[in-house]
């Protein structure tokens, strides 16, 4: 290392964590559309803390998912990524090219949470294989021990509860070690209770209220999802104890500035 007797940790900061540690709010964006490196920088100018790259809902490869990560962690932005499947082989791929956590999808059960964990997670804590110096050290060779600590403790795992089975067993998904984050999607889960689009109803209340209830007892967070089209809302969420607001996708942004300047000469001609 040159004689520079830097430490993995100094190296390695997830500022999220940091924020959630503050009890600050986190914003956050999902990237669905864009396969360039400069949508980094873009929500880092726009002044968002995190993006996550949704790989359930696109046909982005792991390659653009590693490149915008890598770029996202020399921005200053935390990057996430959403895997298509709660599966090791997803996991840890994207974790070596360069996410600091993942979102998993549909967990239902602390066994899947678990599960999640140990894929996400180097020994002692899980058990995730080795492969060799990461971008998040900027591929600086440290002691194993010393590396996978570091790595571990930057490392989030966010778990995301769509149905009303996650929201009955929240208190013993929040305990298992490892889990950071509770993700509600709103959308799926009012769809599983056959309430489809309802965000006002009272389960989607209830679901926020049980879910915060159990993060605080077992000291972890929860994010807002799927309320993009509902800011008052999520606003109130925020209120109740919620830490982080998924605001929106790429798509939605670029789709919503176009129409409004499209609008804009329109009525010129008025």
């Amino acid at each position: 290392m040159g004689g520079c007797f830097v430490r993995a940790n100094e190296i390695l900061r997830n500022a999220v964590k940091e924020k959630l540690a503050r009890n600050e709010v986190v914003v956050s964006m999902t990237i669905r559309l864009t396969r360039s490196v400069e949508i980094a920088r873009l929500a880092k100018t726009a002044g968002f803390d995190m993006i996550y790259i949704d790989l359930e809902h696109s046909t982005m490869t792991l390659d653009a998912t590693g490149q915008i990560c890598l770029a996202a962690l020399s921005a200053g932005v935390v990057p996430m990524v959403r895997v298509p499947a709660n599966t090791p082989e997803y996991i840890q791929r994207v974790l070596d090219g360069g996410a600091l956590g993942i979102v998993a999808p549909g967990i239902g059960s602390a066994e899947e949470a678990r599960a999640v964990v140990r894929a996400a997670k180097f020994p002692p804590l899980g058990e995730r294989g080795a492969g060799g110096a990461l971008p998040h050290l900027e591929y600086r060779s440290f002691p194993t021990a010393e590396a996978n600590a570091a790595m571990n403790d930057a490392t989030m795992v966010i778990v995301q509860f769509e149905s009303a089975e996650a929201i009955e067993k929240a208190d013993e998904i929040v305990a298992v070690d490892g889990v950071d984050m509770v993700l509600i999607g709103v959308n799926d889960m009012l769809a599983s209770m056959g309430f489809a689009g309802q965000y006002e109803h009272a389960k989607v209340k209830d679901a926020y209220a049980r879910t915060i209830a159990a993060c605080r007892k077992h000291g972890k967070h929860v994010g807002v999802g799927g309320l993009s089209t509902k800011p008052k809302l999520a606003a109130e969420f925020v209120a109740m104890g919620a830490r982080m607001v998924s605001t929106g996708t790429d798509i939605q942004f670029l789709l919503a500035a176009m129409t409004e300047k499209a609008k804009q000469v329109r009525e010129m001609s008025v």
